[in-house]
Formats: structure tokens, C-alpha cells, sequence
């Protein structure tokens, strides 16, 4: 008979990954750095344990959009007091604070448990090319986009 072969806490390995997001669609991006963090990527993958990887993101401000959610789509925040309904259009929004837009993203295709809270911490988000995580030596992570076949 097979054993399944689960890992220990001890033995968990995470590594460090550098993304560029310049160029890239928010939803297909979004969705590899999810796996990433959620550590789906792995041979050793358990759905109780964080296991998932850190993931840097640099150049946020240069994500892109398809058709015309740039100027329609809203992302809206409510204070729960009356009148306390916030909205803001992307636009908007990457004129705030461009990182908030892939955070969000990233956030909310995570688990919505203390395990999602957790792997959501392992997220590095910049506007620009320089970050503070030089030391972690990370390693580039490039996505393929629909429609290369290479």
C-alpha cells in the first residue's frame, strides 16, 4: 500500500521570486502569483500548510487593462456609516496608489481563512524597479502570454 507522504513544518523550504509586472494583464498576472503564494506550484503542495513562496512585484504602476475597464471598472469601499460609500475608478486608483490594484487582485484570489492571511504576508509590492529585498537574491519569474507559443 501507498503511503502519502506529508511535509513538516521544519522542512519547508520558501523561496524568493521577482516579477515584472510591466506589460502584463492584472487577471493573468494575478492569478500565477496566487498559485505561487498559495505554494501550488510545488511537488509537496498541502492545502493546511503555507507552504507557498514570497513574490516581489516591481513596475505595478505599468500593469495593464483590457477594453475599457481603465476608465469603467470601480472599486468601491463602504465605511458602514450612512453616506460612507467610497468609489474610484483605476484610474483613479493608480494615481493613488498603483500597488493597491494588485494587491486586491492577489487578495481576494487567495483563501479567505487565517491560511490566506498568512500567504498574503509573503506579497512585496513596488511602484518602480527598486525594492528592499535585494539581499533575498530572488529569482525572475517570467509568465507566457496568451497567444505565445514559445
Amino acid at each position: 500500500m501507498k503511503q502519502t507522504t506529508l511535509i513538516a513544518a521544519k522542512d519547508i523550504k520558501k523561496n524568493w521570486y521577482i516579477v515584472d509586472a510591466a506589460g502584463q494583464n492584472v487577471g493573468r498576472l494575478s492569478t500565477e502569483v496566487a498559485r505561487i503564494l498559495r505554494g501550488k506550484h510545488k511537488v509537496d503542495f498541502t492545502p493546511h500548510m503555507n507552504n507557498g513562496d514570497h513574490v516581489i512585484i516591481i513596475n505595478a504602476e505599468q500593469v495593464l487593462f483590457t477594453g475599457k475597464k481603465e476608465s469603467d471598472k470601480t472599486y468601491y469601499h463602504h465605511s458602514m456609516h450612512p453616506g460612507g460609500l467610497r468609489r474610484r475608478t483605476v484610474a483613479v486608483q493608480r494615481e493613488l496608489d498603483a500597488t493597491k490594484i494588485l494587491e486586491r487582485s492577489i487578495r481576494l484570489m487567495l483563501p479567505k481563512n487565517v491560511q490566506g492571511r498568512n500567504q498574503f504576508r509573503a506579497l512585496h509590492v513596488f511602484v518602480g524597479e527598486n525594492h528592499p529585498y535585494a539581499a533575498q537574491k530572488p529569482e525572475v519569474l517570467t509568465f507566457v502570454k496568451k497567444g505565445d507559443n514559445k
